[in-house]
């Protein structure tokens, strides 16, 4: 059976004479929980840990064209007529293009455009469509001298080879190159950093009664197995991104389960990146139906991954996570 560490992040500031610096930032951790399927295990010291690991925890984490002292934060913009949050609000190129500035002055360090709702019950979009939604809205801020990264949210080869030429630089695939064969060859070729997401299932059916072994030790492995497949592709761990995928095939008790001991994703030596913007679970827990008024639920658990090193948080609020993270690193830098 495999065994799994994962390191228990503090943020205090006076560190005991056995911490070990978590992606050599402010983080830090002196115990590691070790995890095995059916077998409870003590916490041990960090400093046990084999030395190739330790070396992996203490590595800087980073993707280019990324802050290396702070957690980026990307914004949404979902230019599609059924999102779950803001379908049909930015399909118009205008209007998409207004928000998409919006967002960078207030704090947005990457945009994440979508052409393609993956939301529980959302049925595929034909490539041709995808791309008409995405590449010109791309073109369209590079020509108006927007400069931040631009990530293409796609599961298709074609769209994000589109996406590239109109000047994205970042690629984010829900399906982690499952969906789609060519797209590790696109990602490869491109040498542009890439997005690697679990989910269960496919949109159309993911939130049909998901089950799990173990929720934190399957995703693990499915992670570890994409991140393997991306590298015999051609794809540099250096340019890889790892998404645990909150509430794609996953009920609230799993979400929940991934994002307390989001921790352990560190050990795959790729950057994290925490996606729970206004997602059902938070409305569920928080007992606010409408996607738009969970912006302070959402912030709660970004806060969370900040806590745990988390180095992207996918968001829609710009302005609301900016404010709370700089608060919060005031707290703990």
């Amino acid at each position: 059976m495999s065994l799994y560490f994962r390191p228990i992040i503090q943020t205090d500031p006076k560190r005991t004479s056995g911490a070990v610096s978590l992606n050599g930032g402010p983080l830090w951790f002196d115990r590691v929980e070790p995890l095995e399927r059916g077998v409870t295990h003590a916490l041990m010291p960090a400093l046990d840990l084999p030395g190739p690991l330790i070396d992996i925890l203490r590595s800087p984490r980073g993707t280019p064209d990324l802050p290396a002292d702070r957690a980026a934060i990307m914004g949404v913009l979902n230019v599609t007529p059924d999102s779950f949050s803001d379908g049909g609000r930015f399909t118009a190129p205008d209007a998409a293009i207004a928000h998409a500035k919006a967002m960078i002055a207030t704090g947005a360090d990457i945009l994440d455009i979508g052409g393609e709702s993956t939301r529980p019950g959302a049925a595929v979009v034909p490539e041709a469509e995808e791309i008409s939604r995405t590449a010109p809205v791309i073109a369209a801020l590079r020509e108006a001298g927007v400069d931040v990264p631009i990530s293409i949210d796609t599961r298709k080869a074609a769209v994000a080879e589109a996406a590239l030429k109109a000047g994205a630089t970042m690629l984010n695939d829900v399906s982690a190159l499952t969906f789609d064969a060519d797209m590790a060859r696109v990602a490869a070729s491109a040498g542009a950093p890439i997005c690697l997401m679990h989910a269960q299932g496919a949109p159309e059916t993911m939130q049909d009664s998901p089950h799990y072994d173990n929720v934190l030790l399957d995703v693990y492995d499915h992670l570890a197995a994409r991140v393997a497949a991306a590298e015999a592709a051609g794809i540099a761990r250096s340019r890889i991104i790892l998404d645990p995928g909150i509430g794609f095939g996953k009920t609230q008790a799993h979400n929940l389960a991934l994002i307390r001991n989001i921790s352990l994703f560190h050990t795959l030596g790729c950057p994290i990146l925490l996606g729970v913007s206004r997602k059902r679970f938070i409305g569920n827990i928080a007992g606010v139906d409408q996607a738009e008024d969970r912006a302070s639920g959402s912030v709660s658990v970004a806060l969370e991954g900040l806590r745990q090193g988390v180095q992207i948080i996918r968001a829609h609020d710009i302005e609301a996570h900016r404010q709370a993270f700089s608060l919060w690193r005031a707290l703990h830098t």
